[in-house]
């Protein structure tokens, strides 16, 4: 999947003889084979996935089904949170977009903390390089070469995690010029990762920008295989216009599961400018064949595929129709999506509740103080996590239910959410939102700040709370709130103030009752307002009289 533009973006046969033979025989064919060619049986000791008899199976030996989203962590690097989000709506996996060079580079110390990040939030990581996407065909791709070239030069991110990512050589490796080069690319490509020492389970994608319309991949399938001196790779089809059948969908994926080769939906979604995806066909065959799937992409799409983020402008609270589909329909990652058992859950996969009532309890010039209501669970509460924006700033034990933020810059707006988290590693739901504005720079007497809280949303409105607080020494007499809307956001009804609206300009004034707030007291009022879209926080700005 291109940022920009996506254009359509064994069994080994010992296996069967061992079970013909006597027990004797057996022995010695085994250690005959054992010699001649890695088994799958020998991964698992490695620690790692590892692929028997066509199946994706985790370092316990588990039958692993992928159930992803991919995040565009390569153009936005910064967004860091939403690996907690995707682990939220119930993925078990996240394919992460990483670049060499083509676009700005993840170096290993970068890709290291995507890693951390995956297994903070018990998500198995599938890392795959972007630069290929395309070659032959696109503007400045990068060969399957250049990308094993990259794998090794963060060679220290990725060895010892092999029981908790996979390696995708390449995005969409070929484009529709000359696919049957992708052949020997590949071969190479995998015979160079596995001299040099990674024993990952590698992601092949197809050519032809990824699905495979002249059957390249489906046709040498058995060829590439054979050519893993490990036999741990997996096929990767990417399913968009192409497959816009229920015919096209199955006969492709049943052409390798009829052979006992693995292989999984690497990306699709629910329409394309290349045609109609049959997202549902996709969707319930994977799960008829207990094949993975992956869906493109949480949020941060541009260049006119913007109907393919999931959520927009990646708020967890605002998401579309495509993302809470694969989120909640019949085949979706709430129904069918099983925790990886190396994060060692023990079974538990119910997430706690949200954390309640977040709150900006207080501000000064240089820090914020939250406050939240206490969140259940089924088994127990472990802890919480405090994020500012899109970075987490604490990790708090479940005894915490306050936090104050310090080290800031006077006078600025900072935003804030919290998750709670279990034993299993279950990760809640977001708080409500937050946003608070610090003091200036040495207090003031007469001053103001004022916070503002999503109370709820649906899908044409939302309820907000704004809480004024008297930062000065001497009562205020009355106050003014104001703020600019990020979209086409219209109050219908406010309550405990006035308020005039212009265009995406508000103005909120206290009424008579409640004007006069004490040095360190607070009143509050309240709105519902229409949207469609996204529904950001904005940001305050207090005047006291």
């Amino acid at each position: 999947m291109s940022r920009q533009i996506h254009h359509a973006d064994t069994r080994s046969a010992w296996f069967w003889w061992r079970r013909l033979l006597t027990t004797a025989t057996t022995a010695v064919l085994t250690a005959v084979l054992s010699v001649l060619a890695p088994t799958s049986a020998a991964h698992a000791a490695d620690g790692g996935f590892h692929i028997v008899n066509g199946r994706l199976l985790d370092a316990n030996g588990n039958d692993f089904i992928i159930r992803g989203i991919s995040h565009p962590h390569a153009w936005y690097s910064q967004r860091t949170s939403s690996f907690a989000d995707i682990k939220v709506v119930g993925a078990n996996s996240v394919r992460v977009v990483l670049s060499g060079g083509r676009w700005p580079i993840n170096t290993a110390s970068d890709v290291a903390n995507v890693i951390s990040l995956c297994k903070q939030n018990r998500l198995i990581c599938m890392l795959e390089n972007h630069d290929t996407t395309g070659y032959g065909e696109a503007s400045g791709a990068y060969s399957l070469a250049q990308a094993v070239d990259y794998w090794l030069s963060i060679r220290s991110a990725l060895v010892g995690q092999e029981a908790y990512i996979l390696i995708n050589i390449g995005n969409e490796p070929y484009g529709n010029t000359n696919p049957t080069g992708w052949i020997a690319a590949t071969i190479d490509a995998i015979q160079r990762l596995r001299s040099a020492g990674l024993t990952h389970t590698l992601v092949i994608d197809a050519p032809n920008w990824g699905q495979d319309w002249s059957n390249t991949m489906r046709d040498n399938a058995q060829t590439i295989w054979e050519a893993d001196p490990l036999r741990n790779s997996i096929f990767s089809v990417h399913m968009y216009g192409v497959y816009n059948t229920p015919e096209k969908v199955k006969a492709y994926l049943d052409s390798f599961t009829s052979r006992g080769l693995p292989i999984l939906v690497g990306e699709f979604g629910w329409y394309h400018s290349d045609g109609d995806p049959d997202e549902v066909t996709i969707t319930e065959h994977t799960t008829s064949l207990g094949l993975g799937y992956i869906g493109w992409s949480w949020s941060g799409n541009g260049g006119g595929v913007e109907y393919l983020d999931m959520v927009s402008n990646f708020n967890p609270a605002s998401r579309t129709d495509w993302g809470n589909w694969l989120i909640t329909s019949a085949n979706g990652l709430e129904a069918t999506s099983v925790e990886a058992s190396v994060f060692g859950g023990g079974g538990d996969t119910q997430r706690p509740t949200a954390p309640g009532n977040l709150a900006a309890t207080g501000t000064t010039s240089s820090s914020v103080s939250l406050a939240w209501s206490a969140s259940t669970d089924n088994v127990a509460v472990t802890g919480y996590d405090v994020y500012r924006g899109s970075s987490r700033v604490a990790t708090l034990p479940s005894s915490m239910l306050s936090y104050t933020d310090t080290g800031l810059s006077a006078n600025t707006a900072y935003s804030y959410k919290v998750y709670a988290r279990d034993a299993a590693g279950n990760v809640s739901e977001a708080s409500n939102t937050v946003s608070a504005t610090t003091q200036p720079s040495g207090g003031g007497t007469g001053g103001c700040t004022a916070t503002y809280k999503f109370d709820s949303q649906w899908g044409t409105g939302f309820g907000a709370t704004v809480t004024v607080t008297n930062t000065g020494t001497t009562a205020t007499k009355g106050w003014t709130v104001s703020w600019t809307f990020g979209g086409n956001q219209q109050i219908t009804n406010m309550w405990n103030a006035t308020q005039t609206q212009s265009g995406a300009s508000v103005t909120a004034r206290n009424m008579n009752y409640n004007g006069v707030i004490q040095p360190g007291g607070s009143t509050s009022f309240g709105f519902q307002a229409a949207y469609s879209g996204s529904n950001t926080l904005p940001t305050l700005t207090c005047t006291a009289n």
